[in-house]
């Protein structure tokens, strides 16, 4: 039986101005994602709840893997001027937009209720060789 857990990747920033959010279904869909970076502390993997963005490394590493329960897109990415003033000399890796739509204990990447996110075993593995010492949390997923 596969195994799986909950995560809550680092959060570097947030919804940028560019961000463009359809509201008229009741719920948040995010058509365009803007993330602007006001910090950032390594991790390839990152969060704005309900979106996810993820190092184009990672992206390449999730396909090659053959992880099911997302596909890529692009997002826009940015930087606050308090990401200047804190690393006036940091370049950013290329992100892409990780969209999750898997199906929780099937897919290796899923949405549990509570806007959790969920990953298999296999999954967890990756992310724990390419480094995501700054998550929030990590839980089985029950």
């Amino acid at each position: 039986m596969r195994k799986y857990y909950v995560i809550e990747p680092e959060v570097a920033g947030g919804f940028g101005e560019h961000s463009e959010i359809d509201w008229s279904n009741g719920k948040m869909d995010v058509k365009k994602l803007h993330y602007q970076f006001d910090g950032w502390l390594g991790d390839e993997l990152l969060e704005s709840t309900p979106c996810y963005i993820a190092s184009e490394h990672l992206a390449i590493l999730i396909e090659q893997d053959k992880l099911t329960g997302v596909e890529f897109d692009e997002v826009e990415i940015t930087m606050s001027d308090q990401f200047r003033d804190i690393y006036p000399n940091r370049k950013l890796p290329k992100f892409v937009w990780l969209k999750v739509n898997g199906i929780p204990e099937q897919d290796d990447f899923s949405i549990a209720s509570g806007l959790r996110l969920v990953v298999s075993e296999q999954t967890l593995n990756l992310l724990n060789k390419i480094g995501i010492s700054n998550l929030a949390s990590i839980a089985p997923y029950v």
